[in-house]
């Protein structure tokens, strides 16, 4: 089986919330995220508003049964912290399943993770995990749904981390 045929049956996923372009029409760069039932990090992510920075925005299908999410451009991944304190069940299955197909690895450039104190010293241990794993850096945390301040933190940095990359690629291409 040839490239194009593994590109036809892994079809691109669209963002749950298209970033509103910049005035060339180019995306900044994109975040995936994954929530439970509860919500919390599927609000959180809402009220950042990425879309009006320019970012894209995708979920990670929290049912087995709905369509697997495919990515092909670069994204910081936000993820709750899962397990109770167990850091063994710290990052849910659905964060697992998409992070094991290797399309979707290639694409992350850094992880957040939100938690519970509860959890002790395992609080926010899926943003630790994952970025050991995948080998990126852990770019913040914060607890269930965040404060307005972790919002503003959030936008902010990953705003920042996609522009300087965009920079960093421009210096080069021109070098």
């Amino acid at each position: 089986m040839d490239t194009q045929d593994t590109q036809r049956e892994r079809e691109l996923s669209a963002p749950e919330i298209p970033a509103e372009a910049e005035e060339g029409g180019a995306v900044l760069g994109a975040v995936v995220y994954f929530s439970s039932a509860s919500e919390n990090t599927s609000r959180f992510i809402k009220n950042c508003h990425l879309e009006k920075q320019g970012i894209n925005v995708y979920r990670i299908p929290l049912r087995p049964k709905e369509p697997a999410l495919n990515v092909d451009e670069p994204y910081i991944l936000v993820v709750p912290t899962y397990g109770g304190g167990n850091p063994k069940k710290a990052v849910p299955v659905q964060v697992k399943k998409f992070l094991n197909d290797p399309a979707n690895r290639a694409g992350i450039q850094g992880v957040i993770a939100s938690g519970n104190t509860n959890f002790g010293e395992a609080f926010c241990a899926a943003g630790d995990m994952i970025s050991a794993k995948c080998k990126v850096p852990f770019m913040y945390y914060f607890e269930l749904m965040g404060t307005q301040q972790d919002r503003e933190k959030v936008t902010r940095g990953v705003v920042d981390f996609f522009t300087r990359r965009k920079t960093a690629q421009a210096n080069t291409a021109q070098s």
